[in-house]
């Protein structure tokens, strides 16, 4: 059973090729600068080497097809012919309500979708032009949708709605809808698999951290609350975004550099977080070089960064009653070791005790990273959100 996963961004298509028997991947790459000068496919072969292969690519259309001719080709081919495929995984970003798991996409469904573009009008469009493409290329193969979305439903009222005129909830969906569910998801299921526990009466914290970041409280294998919000924006302090804000210094900063909402929005998703604050880099790695040179901008957006984490850590235990586990996931969270034990630092009286000499050796592969009689277990586990989109297309598949 062959499933490619498909993550489409505006001028981006990310892509990986699995054979689920077992879960092997035979092709990944991607698309970069779609619709602009230099546009090029970037693959890896099996053996780790990457290949850059420049081509045209004018939209997506042109760019799936240019991804099923590597597939195919004879010389980085994964694949006989297309007949192999047996699906298509897609991510989906916004869900808005409708969604709570993941769909067999079909015009109903992409309709609802589409209804959601007001609340990610980035990134839904994006999403589409990939299931189109891949229509107009092989109309009968079955395509699904995973929505980042879908994971968080579970969250009660109290907790996903905005203490706003309720009518704006009713007329335009605004609340809280959190993101990365599919990360959440994945290492939250991960790390029981990986302990040999069940999800049912654990209470585990997942800090999905990197360029984008985000913390989910998840009770039963369910999740009761997230950091994201109506959008991307709210929670961490994240690579450019601003995370958690005051609305009234957001409307004051409108006022006095005289911001549009376009511009205003722009200043906390691109110009902000550690970019901002540092001025050097929304990098970890480049931001880390300039703490070790002495730059105390970047110091402090370091320590910022770090910050936030920890203290959504103890909210979250507090929104739990307690915490069992507490799981370290993306980019920063699987290869940064500092922000583990910075994120970890004070939190003795809630029964965590890291192992901070292990803590320094671990780099992107799963580990415990607690020490043997810490109550709670900090555990390292890098998340694979295309492995849980194909997975969950087989299961549909399936039924």
């Amino acid at each position: 059973m062959k499933i490619l996963v498909l993550n489409c961004g505006s001028s981006s298509i990310k892509y990986k090729l699995f054979e689920m028997t077992s879960k092997e991947v035979l092709a990944q790459g991607g698309i970069e600068k779609i619709g602009l000068k230099g546009s090029f496919l970037k693959l890896t072969l099996p053996n780790g080497e990457k290949i850059v292969l420049e081509k045209d690519i004018p939209e997506h259309t042109a760019g799936v097809e240019f991804i099923f001719q590597t597939l195919t080709s004879e010389q980085y081919g994964a694949l006989k012919s297309l007949d192999e495929l047996n699906a298509v995984g897609h991510r989906m970003v916004h869900g808005g309500e409708r969604f709570s798991e993941s769909v067999l996409l079909n015009k109903e469904v992409l309709e609802a979708f589409t209804a959601c573009n007001d609340l990610a009008p980035l990134h839904n469009p994006a999403n589409l032009k990939g299931v189109n493409a891949v229509t107009a290329l092989l109309p009968n193969l079955p395509q699904v949708g995973v929505f980042d979305t879908a994971f968080h439903q579970t969250m009660p009222d109290y907790a996903y709605m905005y203490a706003i005129p309720h009518e704006l909830y009713e007329k335009y969906g605004v609340r809280r809808y959190g993101f990365h569910g599919t990360s959440h998801r994945y290492v939250s299921q991960r790390v029981c698999e990986f302990l040999g526990i069940k999800a049912e009466g654990t209470k585990i914290i997942t800090c999905h951290v990197g360029n984008g970041g985000s913390i989910s409280a998840i009770k039963d294998g369910k999740c009761v609350d997230t950091s994201m919000g109506l959008t991307p924006l709210e929670g961490l302090m994240m690579g450019t975004r601003s995370g958690d804000i005051d609305a009234g210094a957001v409307t004051f900063i409108m006022d006095k550099e005289g911001l549009n909402t376009t511009g205003v929005s722009n200043l906390l998703n691109k110009k902000s977080g550690l970019l901002g604050v540092s001025g050097v880099s929304s990098d970890m790695r480049e931001i880390q070089a300039a703490v070790d040179a002495g730059n105390k901008k970047a110091t402090l957006a370091q320590k910022m960064y770090f910050y936030r984490i920890r203290k959504y850590i103890g909210a979250y235990a507090a929104a739990l009653g307690g915490v069992d586990i507490i799981v370290f996931t993306g980019g920063v969270g699987e290869n940064v070791n500092a922000c583990r034990q910075v994120a970890c630092e004070g939190l003795e009286f809630m029964g965590v005790k890291l192992n901070k000499e292990l803590n320094k050796t671990i780099h992107g592969n799963e580990a415990i990273i607690s020490t043997p009689d810490s109550k709670v277990k900090v555990v390292v586990i890098p998340t694979d959100e295309e492995l849980m989109i194909a997975t969950d297309t087989l299961n549909i598949l399936k039924k």
